[in-house]
């Protein structure tokens, strides 16, 4: 077993409080004008965009650090197509015979069905997997810890400088989503985890008239 090796830790900025405070403020001033959006458009947003809010996604901790995420940026007209296809097919069965009624209930207010046009209309899908073990120089594989974990944490630095970027996002889950693996040419040790839409809203984009919980209700101080 190789023994720990140890750097100065660089990077690091400390802020008076009273700065901490702001920035915290400003933050969650910025987070919370985020809202999942489902009416896209069409209009380009340049790769490197896209590649820095990747790069961001990537910082994130990791169980042993082995960073057991792959995020495959889709552009292509004709995989989108494809997507969108393969993703109806699981969705329009799903509303129709999988989905529980208590499920269907609660997506009621979101006013969400089959349809996925989004998939084709925004510029880009950031389709992220999950890599469920490594693989070593001899093809044997290394077990991975706390990939779920991780990788939902890596999911949400990305949604925040997607936002932070000024661009809109929607996190989109068809179950089950193994035709992403064969889309887009992933090894079968890579689970899908979700697909973000990544692009600006259409003009006279609605969103559902819903609020977020209260601070006392999602959180405890002791």
């Amino acid at each position: 077993m190789d023994e720990p090796r140890f750097v100065p830790l660089a990077g690091y900025h400390e802020w008076p409080p009273e700065e901490m405070r702001r920035r915290a403020a400003e933050f969650f001033e910025e987070m919370r004008r985020r809202r999942t959006v489902r009416d896209f458009s069409n209009r380009p947003v340049p790769r490197e965009v896209i590649e820095a809010c990747v790069r961001t996604a990537g910082t994130a901790p990791s169980g042993a650090h082995q960073q057991p995420w792959h995020f495959a940026i889709v552009g292509d007209a004709e995989a989108k197509r494809r997507i969108r296809e393969a993703a109806e097919a699981e969705e329009r069965e799903f509303y129709a015979a999988r989905a529980p009624g208590e499920w269907l209930q609660a997506l009621a207010p979101l006013g969400t069905d089959w349809h996925k046009p989004f998939l084709e209309t925004a510029p880009w899908l950031v389709v992220v997997f999950a890599r469920q073990y490594g693989l070593g120089p001899d093809g044997g594989k290394i077990k991975h810890y706390y990939v779920q974990e991780s990788v939902g944490i890596a999911t949400g630095l990305l949604i925040a400088a997607v936002h932070h970027a000024g661009l809109a996002s929607l996190t989109h889950t068809p179950s089950p989503m193994g035709f992403l693996n064969r889309i887009l040419g992933r090894p079968p040790n890579e689970r899908p985890f979700l697909i973000l839409v990544v692009g600006f809203p259409a003009e006279g984009a609605r969103v559902p008239d819903i609020s977020r919980k209260a601070f006392d209700d999602i959180a405890s101080v002791s």
